[in-house]
């Protein structure tokens, strides 16, 4: 084949496939080269096989940066209802579930499909099992792979972040901006549960209540699940992306309710009732009865000084646990970090000193929260450079 094209675009997920889609609409001869051997390897994983494709409620505070304002543009310019107008296009539909979260109701594989014919009727050339094994710019961007040596006059990285590294994962977003000389942000796993000490939560694994999580000034309201190995579930794995290793959670285990004026009030009213007896009125009664034996004390409530109350209700509205770490890689959903947002344009997501290199997707500094968000950052950056390569 004719090895020169007027764009290269490494990753055929989400972002790279959009883009590849938007520079192909433009008349421009567009290969997608991917390592493994198909297209879409997360999209087809996600949401349990449906898809939580993006959210109706988008808005730049739901993402994490260094530089918060850099989403802004791309969010602004490819929105969540323009990515719905083009699923209606090809007749698929979409569930809302809570959270303003979008399931597609035909299955995830059915948006790679979407992806992989808008990028067939736009001419777009795509090459699977390809590895890139070297990378140089003299004139243009030439690049020796597994297959074939190639050049392009725009190179687009979309490669995304290194979580789930059994999908293929990797750092070679990163890679290629330090081979370019620009600047990056570590990569940390994020939207990740955390672990804790063995036997630290012991006998309490398979418990799910409703908590709110907060930690270095983010707070989240939904479910959390505890494990054998810590704490999981979506409160966690939103908070899990504030989270810096030593820093304490505080965990609200009765949200909405003042802990300290319920236990001086029912005091009062039921002096002897036991405090493990009345936790597990607002708590599952494991959770209830550890409780007491591990971080109270148990008795009848007339033998609580008002003072002791008070410091219990105050736990329980502000537990504080300091996690020893994270699962890691192996199974956050996505990372923090990447390219440094500072190296980059948000018009266009190009390369400020590297004419024709852009980055985008999970490839950048830019990190959604859980409910879609991330794909949609995917779908707007990739849009955006599709725009200009």
């Amino acid at each position: 084949m004719n090895t020169h094209f007027d764009v290269i675009i490494v990753g055929a997920g989400a972002a790279g496939l959009l883009c590849a889609r938007e520079a192909g609409r433009r008349g421009r001869r567009v290969l997608v080269v991917e390592k493994a051997d198909r297209a879409g390897r997360k999209i087809r994983i996600s949401g349990g096989g449906k898809s939580n494709f993006t959210n109706l409620d988008v808005s730049p505070e739901n993402y994490l940066s260094r530089n918060p304002h850099f989403c802004k543009s791309a969010l602004a310019r490819y929105t969540q209802w323009d990515f719905m107008a083009l699923l209606s296009e090809h007749g698929l539909t979409w569930e809302e579930r809570e959270h303003g979260q979008l399931f597609c109701e035909q299955g995830a594989v059915a948006i790679v499909d979407m992806l992989l014919d808008e990028c067939a009727r736009a001419g777009v050339e795509l090459i699977y099992d390809c590895e890139i094994l070297a990378l140089e710019k003299p004139d243009r961007f030439i690049l020796q792979t597994s297959r074939d040596d190639l050049s392009c006059d725009a190179l687009v990285i979309a490669t995304g972040g290194p979580s789930i590294p059994r999908m293929g994962s990797t750092d070679f977003g990163v890679q290629v901006a330090k081979r370019f000389g620009l600047k990056s942000i570590p990569f940390k796993p994020a939207l990740v549960p955390f672990t804790f000490p063995s036997g630290f939560l012991a006998g309490l694994a398979g418990i799910s209540l409703e908590v709110e999580v907060s930690c270095n000034g983010a707070v989240f309201r939904e479910q959390m699940l505890i494990t054998h190995r810590g704490l999981s579930g979506p409160v966690i794995l939103q908070v899990s992306s504030y989270w810096n290793k030593g820093d304490a959670i505080s965990i609200d285990l009765l949200p909405g309710m003042d802990a300290a004026d319920w236990l001086q009030s029912e005091q009062g009213v039921r002096p002897n009732v036991r405090l493990k007896t009345l936790l597990s009125e607002k708590l599952p009664r494991r959770l209830a009865q550890a409780l007491c034996a591990r971080w109270f004390e148990d008795g009848p409530l007339q033998q609580f000084q008002q003072k002791r109350l008070r410091e219990i209700g105050a736990t329980l509205n502000a537990w504080q646990l300091v996690p020893s770490g994270t699962e890691g890689m192996r199974t956050a959903e996505v990372a923090t970090g990447g390219v440094d947002t500072a190296e980059l344009s948000s018009r266009t997501l190009e390369a400020t000193k590297v004419p024709g290199l852009y980055f985008i997707g999970e490839t950048v500094d830019v990190t959604g929260h859980l409910g879609g968000y991330n794909f949609q950052w995917a779908w707007a950056s990739g849009w955006c450079a599709g725009q200009f390569v």
